[in-house]
């Protein structure tokens, strides 16, 4: 008090003034103070008096706080002072050991202030401005004054946050800091902000939030690092867990790659901290955060791929089968091995490749049978054993297969364990928490499963020397009957209800036991306790499951017979309330609620999650079946084998539809590719034309200029003409009888492609499914056909005028000629002969590109008669349908004539007979018969 004094300005003598009194003085002074010094003592002051003054200094001092906080924003240490002095007003002092009542107290007190504090949302907007501080005296404060308010008012402070500019940016910077201990708050600020609030766990994660976290864990040391590790991993499960959003970023961002390298634990496994076993099981939670059941199939699916092709899996495998491994470390990574796994067929089957590090080698699921059925193990490692069994044979035909193979005679090794033997092991053994756990790993093993419910009655157990073996479904039954404890019983039952289901043979070889039936309707007739009526619903369950899938070849359990004596025995009534009991039971719903086995105690495991689905599914079926009567199976039986035999006819037509939507599409290909090879084609002659043309225009010039020159220089000079060697003359002879075969050839060719033109424009006309595009095509071809023509009439034209030209020189030779004419002539027999090789070229262009439409016209036939052929099987099943209507119609119009004279003897009787609506009817009839006949 002598501090308080002295800041009052008082003596020591006098009395000496309450606590409130004190801070009402300094509040006055905070308020009406001029010297920023007096108002940095009087908030020192009070900061000093916060803890044991709460109430107090919350009630007097926060609006003066608050302005402090607003108008000195150039001194730190006030700033600090003044955040100090809230943040002990709002938060409960947690270093200090109280009772219930004096912390509940506390806890309200720092709600109320927080309320009062958070009702204008500036003062948290003001709170997260001070955060862009530096300072340390500043900044560290005020992390710590938000956090308290986002533990006191978290879902309103989280509200204000979200909608301040830059809010959450800000608070991402404090990861950022240098100085560790504002870092280290500001992942427990985080915390706190992300919780149960998907938008800010959006904008945190694309902040760059998942980057900066596992940097902070590798630079901590992983899984060997400190709090600030267990801080980052709980930051992330808020991120992660139930936000599909951020688990599809993280795992896009390759994030899960990096999680490997926290699983690589050394040889020496002796020193295991307790903030490694925490670090690592918080490692494991997010692993199975990205696999868990609740989530997507499809994202799951995808994390699992990533798990397996990074090495993830194979980590996690590895301290499973590693030693000294803590117990709880091995449950949970058993439990997240078993996630990695569900559904995955890579996964599964990596895992059964899986071997213990023992002489000689196991394989892990056999280690860990062996750790599930011995009852000195911990119950939750158990209860993680058969999760991860079921997980393995989830979705998954080919592991089933393999469990049921080791039961199986021809695969049994009398050498090595299987998991066969140790599942039967467990089922008869002592233990009934074994019996349980044996009972519904065989059960999935079944699950939905038709082959290996029908291989499992292959099995067959020796009970005793010289006792004949009986069958493992017999052998169920056999300790069903004995009253054994009642976990299980309903294991056993559970069993037996997943084998029988949708198994027609399984439930014919159950009831041709003489024994099962009266054992199963005594235990439903029967009044028993509380206890037993979970049996009697699953007893009502099994015999509900063999009316059901019975296929009435046992003759004294027919469907009918067993519901007869359902009503005669329990009655129908009292079997449905029986079968009722299983819904009703507490545990029930429990275990419905998501696929891993979670008990409190071992006596409350008596529920399957898988079982409590066909539960579900087989209730409401059973229950009608029971109720129905005779003929109305039978016309369901009708009605479903109208349904199928109509299922099977739409399933034909389908099938017919797909073969025809193919062929037409594959036509369509075609006559694409046609198409442009025709306008390919098309360009080529054009181009061809235009040279010709070219060509034409040249020899025009040449032979009116020949003209003139003859004309005015009169003779040619036999001495220049004779220049006109011999063997030329001859070369030219023979090209011209050359080309003259080659027209005649073309000619014959031309006249076979009219006649193939004029056969195939037939049958298109006919209908054929292609018509109009092979009709177009034909029309191109009847085109290139006359320019063809057209260009074989021109180059007949320039070989007469070339023989012209040749008879000439020849003349010329043998009268003489004048020597520049001779000249003159040569040079133009030179270049018509050049002329004439171009001609040559184009023309066997022209065949080649004529050739290529002859196969096209060929594959085009074939495809018209390929249709013709379907049309002509259209056409058979469309009489064939005309056919059948003619029946019915004749068939209708024998009713009508039978009705009609079974009236005319109503009539005679002397019975009234409506007979206008009877003609009327005849007449509307006969109008639409008349109708169809038309239309036929």
């Amino acid at each position: 008090m002598n501090f308080l004094r002295g800041v009052m300005g008082g003596q020591a003598a006098g009395p000496q003034p309450s606590g409130a009194e004190t801070i009402h003085k300094l509040c006055d002074r905070v308020a009406s103070s001029t010297l920023l010094e007096d108002r940095r003592d009087a908030v020192r002051a009070l900061k000093s008096l916060s803890k044991k003054y709460r109430l107090e200094v919350g009630t007097q001092a926060m609006d003066h706080l608050v302005n402090i906080l607003q108008t000195d924003r150039s001194d730190s240490e006030i700033l600090g002072y003044a955040l100090d002095t809230l943040y002990n007003i709002l938060c409960n002092d947690e270093e200090e050991e109280q009772d219930e009542t004096t912390q509940k107290q506390s806890d309200d007190l720092g709600a109320q202030f927080t309320e009062q504090f958070v009702q204008d949302p500036e003062h948290v907007t003001l709170l997260l401005a001070l955060l862009e501080e530096f300072d340390f005296h500043v900044r560290w404060p005020g992390v710590k004054l938000l956090t308290a308010l986002l533990k006191n008012q978290g879902v309103q402070v989280q509200g204000i946050i979200l909608v301040s500019p830059m809010g959450v940016s800000r608070l991402m910077d404090l990861l950022a800091d240098s100085r560790e201990v504002i870092r280290n708050d500001g992942l427990l600020l985080l915390q706190q902000l992300t919780k149960s609030n998907a938008a800010i766990q959006k904008i945190v994660a694309f902040e760059s939030a998942f980057e900066r976290l596992l940097d902070i864990i590798t630079e901590e040391g992983s899984s060997d690092g400190g709090i600030v590790v267990e801080d980052c991993l709980l930051l992330l499960l808020n991120l992660l867990k139930n936000n599909s959003s951020n688990q599809n970023f993280f795992k896009e961002g390759s994030y899960i790659q990096r999680m490997k390298p926290w699983f690589e634990i050394g040889d020496d496994n002796s020193g295991w901290s307790a903030q490694k076993v925490t670090n690592l099981h918080l490692m494991l939670q997010l692993v199975r955060v990205m696999v868990s059941p609740v989530n997507s199939p499809g994202a799951t699916a995808s994390c699992q791929k990533s798990m397996y092709q990074c090495g993830l899996l194979q980590q996690l495998c590895t301290i499973l089968m590693a030693t000294g491994v803590p117990a709880d470390i091995l449950t949970e990574t058993i439990n997240t091995v078993s996630e990695v796994i569900r559904g995955s067929q890579v996964n599964q089957d990596y895992f059964a490749s899986v071997n213990a590090p023992s002489n000689p080698p196991r394989p892990a699921i056999v280690v860990l049978l062996m750790s599930m059925v011995n009852e000195r193990q911990p119950f939750v490692l158990r209860c993680a054993v058969l999760y991860c069994f079921q997980c393995f044979l989830y979705k998954n035909q080919k592991g089933q297969g393999e469990i049921v193979a080791t039961l199986l005679p021809s695969t049994i090794d009398a050498n090595s364990i299987s998991a066969g033997q140790l599942l039967c092991g467990g089922l008869f053994s002592a233990d009934s928490l074994s019996n349980w756990c044996a009972a519904v790993a065989l059960a999935h093993s079944l699950q939905d499963n038709l082959t290996q419910k029908e291989q499992l009655l292959r099995v067959q157990l020796a009970t005793s020397l010289g006792k004949p073996p009986v069958s493992l479904l017999q052998q169920c039954t056999n300790i069903l009957s004995q009253g054994s404890k009642v976990q299980t019983r309903v294991g056993l039952l559970m069993l037996l209800c997943t084998w029988i289901n949708n198994c027609p043979i399984a439930v014919t070889h159950f009831l041709h036991n003489q024994e099962n039936v009266p054992f199963l309707t005594a235990q439903i007739s029967e009044n028993l306790g509380e206890d037993e009526r979970l049996v009697q619903g699953l007893c009502a369950l099994l015999l509900g499951i063999c009316i059901y899938y019975n296929d009435n070849s046992l003759e004294n359990y027919t469907k009918e017979k067993l519901k007869q004596l359902i009503e005669k025995r329990i009655g129908k009534e009292n079997f449905v309330e029986k079968l009722g009991f299983i819904t009703k039971h507490e545990l029930y719903s429990r275990a419905a609620q998501k696929p891993q086995p979670v008990f409190p105690s071992p006596e409350q495991m008596l529920f399957d999650h898988e079982f409590t689905k066909l539960v579900k599914e087989l209730e409401g079926v059973i229950t009608k079946a029971v109720h129905k009567s005779n003929e109305e199976e039978k016309k369901e039986e009708e009605v479903k084998k109208t349904l199928e035999q109509h299922d099977n006819i739409v399933t034909q037509y389908k099938e017919l539809i797909r073969e025809q939507d193919s062929q037409i599409q594959e036509l369509k290909e075609q006559v694409q590719s046609m198409s442009s090879q025709n306008e390919q084609m098309q360009t080529t002659v054009s181009q061809q034309l235009a040279q010709i043309q070219q060509h034409k225009d040249q020899y025009n010039i040449l032979k009116l200029k020949i003209g003139k020159e003859s004309q005015s220089n009169g003779q040619v000079d036999v001495s220049q003409v004779n220049g006109l060697q011999t063997e030329e003359l001859t070369q030219l002879r023979e090209e011209v009888e050359e080309l003259r075969k080659q027209h005649a050839l073309f000619q014959t060719q031309l006249e076979d492609k009219d006649a193939l033109i004029h056969t195939l424009r037939s049958e298109t006309v006919d209908g054929s499914a292609g018509g109009s595009d092979d009709t177009e095509l034909l029309k191109e071809l009847e085109a290139l056909r006359s320019r063809v023509q057209t260009q074989s009439a021109e180059i007949n034209q320039m070989k007469t005028e070339r023989q012209e030209l040749l008879r000439r020189a020849e003349a010329g030779s043998s009268d003489g000629v004048s020597g520049s004419d001779g000249s003159l002539l040569a040079e133009a027999l030179a270049a018509q002969t050049t002329e004439t090789e171009k001609l040559k070229e184009e023309a066997k262009g022209l065949s080649e590109s004529r050739a290529e439409l002859e196969q096209q016209l060929a594959a085009a036939t074939s495809t018209v008669a390929i249709l013709q052929t379907e049309k002509a099987k259209l056409q058979t099943e469309v009489q064939e349908s005309k056919k059948e209507q003619d029946d019915l119609l004749m068939l209708l119009a024998d009713q009508d004539q039978k009705i009609h004279s079974l009236k005319l003897k109503l009539k005679d009787l002397g019975e009234p007979v409506d007979d206008e609506d009877d003609l009327d009817g005849r007449d509307q009839t006969t109008d639409e018969d008349e109708e169809d006949e038309d239309e036929d």
